[in-house]
C-alpha cells in the first residue's frame, strides 16, 4: 500500500502504475504528496482519505433529502478551503487535507444508483484502503438530523450503497457517516419521499446536523474510529431527548 506524504499547503503531483480494485487494473493515478519536516529530519507519512458524499446531480435535486450526501461533501468542503473543481471518473472532486492528513472529496456526478463507478475507481487511482473511504449518505432508519458513523456495514438497501459496494468487489469494510431522513409518513410512496425537500423544521434540524457532521469528520480522519467518534454517537442518538 502506498501512503501519501503531506504537509499543509504544500503539494506535488506524481504518476506511477497501481493495482486495482476493479478489473482491468487503472493504468495511472495521481499522487498528492509533500514533506512535513521533523526535527530529526525524518518525514511523516499519511495515508489519504477518500471522503464520498452520495446524491443525485443537478438542480431539480438539490436541497432534497436523497442528496444531504452532497450537502455534507459541500460543507466539508468550505469548512476546509478543498475546492471541487475537477472531474474525474464520473465525479466531481476536490484535493486539499483537514489538518496534515490529505484527502480527497468527491461528488458522483453518474446519478445515485451508479455511485460506484466512482468510487472504485477514485479509490483505485488515488491508492485508498478500504478503511479510508469515508461513504456519506441519507439513512430512513435514523430519524431527521441525527448522525452515526460507523467503521463498516451492509447497504441497509440503499441503492448508492449497494453500487458502491459492487465497486469494491462486494467489500463492506469501509467507514459509513449516515445522515438521518426519517421515514415517510403514513403510506407515501418512498421514492416521493427521497426527492422531496425538507420542511422548514426539518431543515433547520439537517443544517445543525452538517454543522456537527464537519466536526466529526475532522475527528474521524485525524483520530479513527476512537472513544470521541463512540460519545459522539451516543450523544447524537439521544440529542432530541429532553430531560
Amino acid at each position: 500500500m502506498l501512503h501519501a506524504v503531506y504537509a499543509p499547503k504544500s503539494c506535488s503531483i506524481s504518476h506511477s502504475r497501481i493495482p486495482c480494485y476493479q478489473k482491468p487494473l487503472a493504468p495511472a493515478r495521481l499522487r498528492v504528496s509533500a514533506s512535513l519536516p521533523e526535527p530529526n529530519g525524518v518525514k511523516v507519512e499519511f495515508t489519504p482519505w477518500l471522503i464520498v458524499g452520495l446524491g443525485n446531480p443537478g438542480n431539480k435535486y438539490h436541497g432534497t433529502r436523497h442528496n444531504v450526501g452532497f450537502e455534507m461533501i459541500d460543507r466539508v468542503s468550505h469548512e476546509e478551503g478543498i475546492v471541487l473543481n475537477t472531474i474525474q471518473s464520473k465525479a466531481l472532486i476536490g484535493i486539499g487535507s483537514i489538518g496534515e492528513v490529505p484527502v480527497v472529496l468527491a461528488k458522483p456526478q453518474a446519478y445515485m444508483n451508479f455511485s460506484g463507478e466512482s468510487v472504485g475507481p477514485l479509490a483505485a487511482y488515488y491508492q485508498v484502503p478500504l478503511r479510508h473511504i469515508l461513504l456519506v449518505y441519507d439513512e430512513m432508519s435514523l430519524p431527521n438530523g441525527i448522525l452515526r458513523l460507523q467503521p463498516k456495514g451492509g447497504h441497509g438497501h440503499h441503492n448508492g450503497v449497494k453500487s458502491v459496494m459492487e465497486h469494491l468487489n462486494g467489500r463492506r469494510d469501509f467507514p459509513r457517516f449516515c445522515i438521518g431522513i426519517g421515514n415517510p409518513p403514513g403510506t407515501m410512496d418512498m421514492k416521493a419521499y427521497l426527492l422531496q425537500k425538507f420542511s422548514d423544521t426539518e431543515r433547520k434540524q439537517v443544517d445543525a446536523a452538517l454543522d456537527q457532521g464537519v466536526a466529526a469528520v475532522r475527528t474521524v480522519v485525524l483520530e479513527g474510529f476512537g472513544s470521541r467518534i463512540s460519545r459522539f454517537n451516543i450523544g447524537q442518538k439521544y440529542k432530541y431527548h429532553k430531560v
